[in-house]
């Protein structure tokens, strides 16, 4: 028995040196204050009974000789106790470790459940799986072997004629300054901000080749469903939607402004991606690889007032799509990239000409290609059956 008890004192102890780690909590010693419980080492003694049969078979009712202190006097005696978090209204539920409840913790101290989402960084991602990250290395490195100098025009999208463009695209990225920005991020500034109608107008059919897809940053309230309006409008189907996760491990807290209609604070956003044209993903490796990223994207919320994306979109983009005519819309300085015709009118200049420009893909192939490696890391997907389609239904 005295094995057994100090067993489980051994991983008691254990459980709260875990605990202070997670909470960050210096030491066990100040765990009680950090979680907000509270031992009352001199608690006033109280009058107890016990109840015996006696030789009759009745119960006799006998009671301990002790002191006892009435409720209201130690109500007086007490100070108020304060509640530092929701630990103590969390017993007897499934909650009542409140280090593994994210939701509660985020209520409590303000850190978002994605925070502890471990290897979310492009850098320490693929550690964990050599194949992946040699694909990953291969294709960075082909991709910015084959693409062209970087392009940048800055122009008022308002007027400016799409269809002048010299090139049909295969990737446009579509990022518009929308009005939801300045009430939930308070994007303030020299920015003119778009409705979705002004969006919805712009000559996107003309500018997309045969087959090509479109990624369009709609955030997270009615631009879902006026994303779509618009991909169907521009010729193209939605087929995937990416979400940029945010969290706020630098700057924990609450959010500044809430959307009026939001039920929940929301910390994501979302990125649709259309396709155009006939593409599968068995038959037409020499234009798509697919598999290779994933619709999530985990990465620390921009300064408050910021009109940034995660940097990854570009990533996922160049790894999905193997065409090098790549356009950005909305772009500004800090997303001129290499391969990218960057348009906008919050670039402060730019270097467009429309003769070099087409220069740059006047050969047939306009692919960054493949190599043998590549071709054989890649994930793939499994040639179609041939013959009758396979019967569907009970089996017999």
């Amino acid at each position: 028995m005295n094995e057994h008890l100090k067993s489980v004192r051994e991983r008691s102890k254990l459980r709260k040196i875990l605990l202070a780690q997670q909470l960050g909590v210096g030491s066990v010693e100040q765990l009680r204050s950090a979680l907000g419980v509270r031992r009352d080492d001199h608690s006033p003694p109280c009058k107890t009974s016990c109840t015996q049969l006696d030789e009759d078979g009745g119960e006799q009712q006998k009671f301990k000789n002790v002191e006892m202190v009435s409720t209201d006097d130690r109500t007086h005696e007490e100070e108020p106790k304060v509640y530092k978090d929701s630990s103590t209204f969390l017993k007897g539920t499934q909650s009542s470790n409140p280090h593994n409840d994210y939701c509660q913790h985020f209520v409590d101290i303000g850190q978002r459940p994605q925070n502890f989402i471990r290897d979310t960084g492009l850098a320490d991602r693929f550690e964990e799986y050599p194949k992946l990250k040699e694909l990953i290395k291969l294709k960075d490195e082909l991709i910015q072997e084959k693409a062209c100098p970087p392009m940048y025009l800055k122009t008022d999208l308002h007027t400016f004629p799409l269809s002048s463009l010299p090139v049909k695209y295969d990737v446009i990225l579509v990022e518009p300054p929308l009005e939801e920005y300045q009430r939930s991020r308070g994007v303030t500034g020299d920015v003119e901000f778009w409705q979705w109608e002004q969006i919805l107008n712009l000559d996107i059919a003309a500018v997309a080749a045969a087959r090509s897809f479109i990624f369009l940053w709609c955030g997270s309230s009615e631009g879902l469903d006026m994303g779509r309006v618009c991909l169907r409008k521009w010729g193209f189907r939605r087929c995937e939607d990416i979400c940029w996760i945010r969290t706020n491990t630098k700057n924990p807290g609450q959010s500044k402004n809430l959307e009026p209609k939001a039920v929940f604070q929301r910390t994501k956003e979302h990125c649709l991606m259309g396709i155009k044209g006939t593409v599968r993903r068995s038959t037409d490796g020499d234009f798509i690889h697919a598999n290779v990223d994933i619709d999530l994207i985990i990465t620390e919320e921009e300064e408050y007032g910021s009109l940034e994306k995660p940097t990854e979109i570009f990533h996922i983009m160049e790894h999905f799509c193997l065409g090098q005519r790549r356009l950005h819309l909305f772009g500004r300085d800090s997303t001129i990239r290499p391969g990218w015709l960057t348009i906008g009118p919050q670039l402060t200049n730019d270097n467009f000409n429309s003769d070099t420009y087409a220069s740059f893909f006047a050969s047939s192939n306009v692919t960054t290609g493949c190599t043998d490696r590549i071709e054989s890391l890649r994930p793939k997907s499994p040639p179609p059956k041939s013959g009758n389609r396979p019967f569907r239904g009970r089996g017999r």
